[in-house]
């Protein structure tokens, strides 16, 4: 389903397997569950709405709201080492969705793009989040009662595969705002607009140009 995301973030380190002991105690379901409801959220106002700047407006609006869920969850730092990779894992789908908002915001006043490149952009945006969301999907099996029957390196096993995969789409999402920002970069220089793009897109972003 495509708005099936982070059923494992439900029950986010609440992974107290005594028996393992893999993770420390700790239980954040309301926390966790204010950022499965953000998320679903912005990937629906993402890909349902006919307008995309009022679309776009809306999608803002609830990542502000979800973002504090985010910064409450970087300040939690007494995990083991198991239990921290999760904890960046879902943090890294909230990276993604900052470098979207953020990004995706200087794009909608770029005039360099044409309305339907911007509709182009956003999708890509909202799809590789929702990849992102579905991969935590695997860690439910961690926290669930048949995770309870795994052995420690099966766990391990899916925590570590489930944060490669969305640390490689994060990587992506960066690579895809750099290639963005790189073809308003070439339109503005044959339009002689070069300082503009650079003003609103600032200097980290040469090595793509």
């Amino acid at each position: 389903m495509k708005t099936k995301i982070y059923l494992a973030a439900i029950f986010l380190m609440t992974c107290v397997m005594s028996t393992k002991a893999q993770f420390v105690t700790f239980d954040p379901s309301n926390l966790a569950q204010s950022i499965v409801n953000t998320t679903k959220q912005v990937i629906e106002t993402s890909t349902t709405a006919s307008n995309m700047v009022n679309n776009f407006k809306e999608t803002v609006k609830l990542y502000e709201q979800g973002k504090k869920y985010y910064d409450a969850l970087k300040s939690v730092n007494n995990l083991v080492k198991d239990a921290k990779k999760v904890q960046q894992t879902v943090l890294m789908v909230g990276e993604i969705s900052d470098i979207y908002v953020n990004s995706f915001q200087k794009m909608l006043t770029d005039k360099n793009y044409t309305v339907e490149e911007l509709g182009a952009i956003a999708f890509g945006y909202s799809k590789l989040l929702e990849q992102s969301g579905d991969l935590l999907g695997e860690l439910k099996a961690v926290v669930s009662s048949n995770g309870l029957s795994m052995t420690d390196k099966e766990r391990l096993d899916i925590i570590d595969r489930t944060y490669n995969a969305v640390k490689k789409n994060r990587n992506l999402v960066n690579y895809y705002t750099k290639k963005n920002i790189a073809v308003s970069y070439l339109r503005s220089q044959r339009a002689g607009d070069t300082n503009r793009v650079m003003a609103l897109y600032g200097s980290n972003n040469e090595k793509y140009w």
